[in-house]
């Protein structure tokens, strides 16, 4: 396999892997009440998940979630492992290059400011999805 999909199916794996921790964790946090209604009104397992459970655990998950993909967004640099140029490795080979021998400390700094950016967006869409969701209110 080329080093391209080595390093999405390690990535996809690595996250999928802590998304699913996550979801379980919300699926724990359900009430037996709410599994014990949606036997009460005679749905079967997969509508009794699609319809009542999911949606209420998925909410209650969403900041950790969000943490998670801004986590997988900070970690991306880790393709470096098995030689693929990220965002850094891109960083690096430009200070290589001598024409731009001096601007070592802009080119980190549009490092820092893309990855604040990013991760800002990120977060922001979460709050105003956690706000339109009513996470945090009963």
């Amino acid at each position: 396999l080329n080093n391209l999909l080595r390093a999405q199916v390690a990535i996809i794996l690595f996250t999928a892997a802590y998304i699913a921790e996550v979801v379980r964790g919300g699926l724990q946090g359900m009430s037996k009440g709410q599994y014990e209604a949606a036997d009460a009104i005679g749905l079967n397992t997969l509508q009794k998940m699609r319809f009542i459970i999911l949606p209420q655990a998925l909410r209650i998950v969403i900041p950790a979630i969000v943490g998670q993909f801004i986590g997988a967004f900070k970690s991306s640099s880790l393709v470096s492992i098995v030689g693929l140029f990220d965002f850094l490795g891109i960083n690096r080979s430009i200070l290589a290059n001598e024409r731009w021998f001096g601007l070592r400390v802009e080119l980190y700094v549009f490092l820092a400011v893309v990855y604040f950016l990013g991760s800002f967006i990120m977060s922001s869409y979460s709050r105003r999805l956690e706000t339109r969701l009513g996470v945090g209110r009963q």
